[in-house]
Order: structure tokens, then C-alpha cells, then sequence
């Protein structure tokens, strides 16, 4: 896969590349330069992508993703809760969207943050809030999708979770297992070993191992990589053979500037020493970031759309089908007599038939006995 920033080279390249092949070819018609047409009209369209982070407070969520991106300002106006405020707090869902260019490539990014999870005592809405949002954002593709005016639709999908787990630990809590498992069909989630610098490598090791047992275990399904195409250089099959090979991904975050060796990096100063945020010795957040932006965003994208939207779609279809079938069954339900009541209806109006019909011989009877009284007065007179 490519990143952003040679999309453009490539395929000006590859263009360059068939037009030489068949400049001499009689039958030579140009379709070789669609990539070149599809790039263009793409990267004027620009690119779109969200991102939900998710764990408790504490784990630096806020700081890792403003060392991902270089936007040390992005929660700067964050008011953090005291610890009796968070213990009655709900989930809440908090919305940060960004605009970046990089070499004319723009990409509309948006970050959903999730402050409160795992601080209020019932658990149950930890999960809860966050399957509801995602929800929400397939029904609104959906709407948009099948509603009259489909040009401009406003892609707010979720394409990835970042799962932060705690390094303190010794595996899954029942939290993680809980909500990994209720949104591992909705979203790709990608589980992260937060604060990275409280574990030395060892330790850290074996927390990885012990995370991926019990994923196993448990049945959860985290996003899935997908494998190298044969065509692929050997450079990038190793590449993506260690970013597999380094999930969950064990991260540090700092926006601070340290002078190390006269070289200024991001990291964080200890007495002992400084760990830097991008060394790949000290932890696995260059490889995160490789991962979420220069590799995999594409795919990411690709399997929201193709597997989990997809799923919701299916859902939600047959669930307007099932309800129709309902209402049409209640309808007509409600239309046809109950026969029942009918016969017992016609039961009734024959038996007053049958009894206007005794009436009127009784009435009969009683005229000729009239008449017949009558006639005998007459004569004896």
C-alpha cells in the first residue's frame, strides 16, 4: 500500500511508464492514463477519515493522539474532572475535526474522543454509549445513501477504535472483554498498550503475549491484516510483517521537546533518562503511527465500508422488511371479520326471525278466531 505523499509520483510514473511501452503501437488508445485521471479527481476531493479513541482516564489518550498528528493545541481547552465528578459521570462523546495538507494531499480528519469511559460505576454504559454512536453514523450514511440528493454525502463513519489498555494489568479486565466484544462487528478495533514507559521490555513482552491469548480466547475479533499481494517488494512484506508482529501496540505520547545528543525529539525526561516518542527502541508508536496513516488508513476505510457497514445495512434491511410484514399482518388482521362474532351475529338474527315468525302465526291465529267470533255475532243476529 502507499502512502499519501507518493501517490502522485506513482502515478505520474506509471503513466509515464505505459505511455513509453505503447507510443509506437498502432492500436495504443490511452486508457492508461485513468490512475492518473482517478488521482487527480481524488486528491482535489480530498480524503476522509475518523478516528475513535476509547479507555479510561488517564492512559494518555489526548496526548497520543496530538503527538499522531502535530497538534499539541488539539484538547487545549479540555477542563479534567475531579475524581467524585467522574465517579457519577456517563460516557460522553466528544468530536474534534481537523484539516491537514500534506505535499497537496488533504485529508478532513475527524477524532472522537470518549472522555468518562470506565469512570462510572455501572459498566454496562460504558459500551452502550459508544455502540450507540457508531450506530448513529451508519443510520445516517444510510439515510443519505437512500435519499433523494446523493452527491455531497458526509462519510462520519467510524473506520478505526484505538482501544487503550491499561500496562498496569496483567491482561484483559472484564471491561475490555465486554466492550470489545459488543463493537467488534460494528468497528475495527486496535488495541493499545498505554503508557508504554511504566514497563521495561520485558514486561511489556509478556503483556502483549497475555493480551493476544486472551483475545483468543475470548473471541474477539480486532482488526485483521490483511495479507501482502505476491506482486508486493520484498520492502514492503517486511514492513508489514513487523507492524503484525508488534500489535498490540505498545505506545508513549509527548508533545514536549527534548534536547537529546543536540538533536531536538518528542519524549518524556526522567531522572534515569529520556525516552523518545519515535524511537522504535523505546516504543511502538512510530509503528502505530505507519500503521493508521501511511499503510493501512485505505484498508481501514475499505473494511468499514465492506464488512461492517455492510452488516449494518443487511440488518437494518431486514428488520424494515420483518417490521413491514408485521404491519401488513396486523392490517389485514385488523380488516377481516372475526368469525367468531359473525356467527354468533347470524345466530341472533335468526333467532329473532324465528320468533317474528311465531309472533306473526300467533297474530294470525288470533285474526282468524277474531273473524271467525265476529261471523258467529252476525248470524245470531
Amino acid at each position: 500500500m502507499l502512502t499519501c505523499s507518493v501517490y502522485p509520483a506513482y502515478f505520474a510514473l506509471l503513466n509515464t511508464c505505459v505511455c513509453f511501452l505503447f507510443q509506437d503501437d498502432d492500436e495504443y488508445v490511452g486508457f492508461s492514463s485513468l490512475p492518473e485521471q482517478v488521482h487527480r479527481k481524488a486528491v482535489k476531493r480530498g480524503f476522509d477519515f475518523t478516528l475513535m479513541v476509547v479507555g479510561e482516564t488517564g492512559l494518555g489518550k489526548s496526548t497520543l493522539v496530538s503527538s499522531l498528528f502535530l497538534n499539541p493545541d488539539l484538547y487545549k481547552d479540555r477542563k479534567l474532572s475531579g475524581a467524585e465528578e467522574r465517579v457519577k459521570k456517563t460516557v460522553d462523546i466528544e468530536k474534534k475535526a481537523m484539516d491537514i495538507e500534506e505535499k497537496g494531499v488533504k485529508l478532513r480528519l475527524t477524532i472522537v474522543d470518549t472522555p468518562g469511559f470506565n469512570d462510572a460505576i455501572v459498566g454496562e454504559q460504558n459500551w452502550r454509549t459508544v455502540e450507540e454512536y457508531i450506530q448513529q453514523q451508519f443510520e445516517q450514511y444510510f439515510k443519505d445513501e437512500t435519499g433523494l440528493n446523493r452527491k455531497n454525502i458526509k462519510d462520519q463513519r467510524v473506520h478505526c477504535c484505538l482501544y487503550f489498555l491499561s500496562p498496569l494489568a496483567h491482561g484483559l479486565r472484564q471491561t475490555d472483554i465486554q466492550f470489545m466484544k459488543r463493537l467488534h462487528d460494528k468497528v475495527n478495533i486496535v488495541p493499545i498498550i498505554a503508557k508504554a514507559d511504566t514497563l521495561t521490555p520485558s514486561e511489556i513482552r509478556r503483556l502483549k503475549n497475555r493480551v493476544l491469548e486472551e483475545i483468543e480466547k475470548h473471541g474477539i475479533r480486532t482488526y485483521d491484516f490483511p495479507e501482502c499481494d505476491s506482486d508486493e517488494d520484498e520492502e514492503f512484506k517486511q514492513q508489514d510483517k513487523e507492524l503484525k508482529a508488534a500489535t498490540p501496540f505498545a505506545v508513549i505520547g509527548s508533545n514536549t521537546l527534548i534536547e537529546v545528543s543536540g538533536k531536538r525529539v518528542r519524549g518524556r525526561l526522567y531522572p534515569w533518562g529520556v525516552v523518545e516518542v519515535e524511537n522504535p527502541q523505546h516504543c511502538d508508536f512510530s509503528k502505530l503511527r505507519q500503521f493508521l496513516i501511511s499503510t493501512h488508513m485505505q484498508d481501514l476505510k475499505d473494511v468499514t465500508r465492506d464488512v461492517h457497514y455492510e452488516n449494518y445495512r443487511a440488518r437494518h434491511i431486514k428488520e424494515q422488511l420483518n417490521r413491514q410484514s408485521r404491519e401488513r399482518t396486523k392490517l389485514k388482521r385488523d380488516s377481516t371479520p372475526n368469525i367468531e362474532a359473525v356467527q354468533e351475529q347470524d345466530m341472533l338474527l335468526e333467532q329473532k326471525e324465528q320468533e317474528i315468525n311465531r309472533m306473526k302465526e300467533m297474530l294470525a291465529k288470533m285474526q282468524a278466531q277474531l273473524e271467525t267470533k265476529t261471523a258467529h255475532m252476525n248470524g245470531a243476529h
